[in-house]
């Protein structure tokens, strides 16, 4: 058992709250006015989860990807979904080698610290199994044989929500997956005017991020993030707006239990990127909408119901539950 001279020396050396200020900061040097998606992202991070980002193309989803590998020192890939591709495209293969009359394998992709699952939903649903399973697992199998992936482990897919064709949209189950849903949106004209004259970030990834972390660093924030402390009362927060979720007539699905357990995690993310080892109502005020508006159905509608009327449902149940201690 550690002693608390060692509880403090690992805090200090993995502080969730001065590595995440330090990831932001250098991917605020490519991605531009958007301080609060990067901060959500680098809160799924911090939390062991995945981004689920929903935009329409060009809206910088791959810049924030690629900044956020560089600033933790990782290995990042990019997967560009299509019809056509098979899930031992993501995962890998065993090739017969006749010189040495064996099996090799050659690891896909997947074997990455940051991934980017671009248009995700472009692919067939076994091939977005393949990587959901991952995601889920953090190993995949192959041959009989389970590997396991690496440490950090983090996927950011994307997908357009204005186009349907040639498309497979997730469905509630695989979404559930996804720790936070995001979406970035047009920046401020200022901001616009800025990207337009440096001919966007693409290419500046490599040379304005600086690597702030180590991956061994990462990895023991996220260890520290799962000892913050969540006081009763706000538990109670949480299952009471969790559990209006699944009484309204407006929604035919609520939040499930895996989603409850998210929304717990990402606020204590959320409450260690403040500094705190201790959970407050605000934390999970903050996380509520983002972790939980792809897990609801509204009623008499298919998966592709608008994300604009969940937010408004939960923003609702927000606004009438009572705050402890208020």
């Amino acid at each position: 058992m550690r002693t608390s001279g060692e509880r403090v020396k690992e805090y200090k050396e993995f502080s969730p709250a001065v590595l995440a200020n330090q990831i932001i900061q250098q991917v605020q040097n490519v991605f531009l006015g958007k301080e609060q998606v990067i901060r959500h992202a680098v809160i799924a991070l911090m939390a062991k989860g995945h981004v689920l980002l929903e935009d329409v193309p060009g809206a910088g989803k791959t810049v924030l990807a690629r900044a956020l590998a560089r600033a933790i020192g990782g290995q990042f890939r990019r997967i560009q979904f299509t019809s056509d591709l098979l899930p031992s495209d993501i995962t890998g293969v065993s090739v017969y080698s006749p010189k040495t009359e064996s099996f090799a394998f050659h690891a896909g992709p997947i074997f990455s610290n940051v991934i980017l699952a671009d248009e995700i939903n472009r692919a067939g649903p076994r091939t977005q199994s393949a990587l959901l399973e991952a995601m889920s697992e953090r190993q995949v199998s192959i041959d009989l044989e389970t590997r396991s992936l690496p440490e950090p482990f983090f996927v950011v897919a994307t997908q357009n929500p204005h186009e349907h064709h040639g498309t497979y949209p997730l469905p509630e189950s695989q979404m559930d997956r996804f720790l936070v849903r995001l979406s970035i949106g047009y920046p401020k004209r200022d901001i616009e005017k800025l990207i337009a004259d440096q001919q966007g970030f693409s290419d500046k990834v490599d040379q304005a991020v600086q690597a702030v972390a180590t991956l061994p660093q990462i990895v023991g924030a996220q260890e520290l993030v799962t000892q913050v402390n969540v006081p009763e009362s706000v538990m109670d927060y949480a299952l009471d707006m969790v559990e209006q979720t699944r009484e309204l007539p407006s929604l035919e699905m609520g939040v499930s239990t895996r989603g409850l357990v998210a929304l717990i995690s990402a606020s204590r993310a959320c409450a260690a990127l403040a500094g705190r080892d201790y959970c407050l109502a605000d934390d999970v005020r903050e996380m509520f909408v983002p972790t939980c508006e792809h897990r609801v159905l509204l009623q008499g509608r298919d998966g592709s119901g608008s994300r604009q009327e969940a937010r408004a449902v939960l923003t609702m149940i927000l606004s009438r539950t009572p705050v402890p201690g208020a």
